[in-house]
């Protein structure tokens, strides 16, 4: 896909990956993007400085994704792409505990890593069907691929917007409809905390939102379902389905050592 003359939708876009995205399809000649993100005042301002739209909008409420889809589509017509990037990050309160987080917290990932992602899909199927194209490009994680060590609300949830976004491609494939998963390690953004080489982060590296997106922009013109910014995230998915209880083990292992 090329960004060029596209009409495109961007979730949890005031900052972080999705505001590096909304700079660089304005770069790449987009028709028209629409900035979508809970923080109202600051989405008016990025929109603002981008020329965009811009709508405050909770992804985790379908008639919000629903409100964004319908009056972008009045104003600048049919969406050429969906990114749905809005996520969060919440630790575990006891890191020896991986059952811990409330059921709130479970709910709330689920609804804003899953059933966003559900949502947009909802909204923009009919339409995309019809004309025989579309394309849904959905923020995940290489933990959704492999897992993350100090949140069983992130991993879970991130697991599950690999399967939805799996049924997505299989089910849509003929009907002219694309779907890409970016799934970065550690980005500098908020959610990585003001301490990043104490933790996980640090593992592999550190990359800007601006190397993230131009990793979506090569991800979407080779159409590629995985996107990944890290390519390492590669290789330590062939460990882990190649042997799955040694890679269980490295994990435990590299546990211990972010404890100490």
């Amino acid at each position: 896909m090329k960004i060029e003359n596209a009409v495109v939708v961007i979730t949890g876009a005031a900052n972080g990956i999705g505001y590096a995205l909304a700079k660089r399809f304005k770069a790449e000649g987009a028709r028209a993007v629409a900035l979508a993100d809970i923080d109202a005042g600051k989405i008016a301002q990025v929109s603002k400085e981008i020329g965009a739209l811009g709508f405050a909008c909770d992804v985790s409420r379908e008639h919000d994704i629903q409100r964004v889809v319908r009056e972008t589509e009045m104003a600048v017509g049919p969406i050429d792409l969906f990114c749905s990037n809005a996520g969060i990050g919440l630790a575990d309160p006891d890191p020896n505990n991986a059952a811990s987080a409330s059921n709130a917290d479970f709910e709330r990932s689920w609804s804003i890593h899953v059933m966003a992602h559900v949502y947009a899909a909802r909204a923009l199927l009919p339409q995309m069907i019809a004309r025989g194209s579309g394309y849904f490009l959905n923020t995940v994680s290489a933990a959704g691929l492999l897992s993350q060590i100090g949140s069983a609300t992130y991993s879970a949830s991130k697991h599950g917007a690999i399967g939805f976004a799996e049924c997505l491609a299989i089910a849509h494939r003929d009907h002219g409809i694309k779907v890409s998963v970016l799934c970065p390690q550690a980005v500098r953004t908020a959610m990585i905390g003001n301490e990043p080489e104490k933790g996980s982060a640090s593992v592999d590296g550190i990359i800007s939102p601006e190397e993230v997106a131009e990793s979506v922009i090569d991800g979407l013109a080779a159409e590629l379902f995985l996107i990944l910014p890290h390519p390492v995230v590669a290789g330590y998915m062939q460990r882990k389905t190649a042997d799955y209880d040694r890679w269980l083990g490295g994990m435990s292992k590299l546990r211990r050592k972010l404890q100490q």
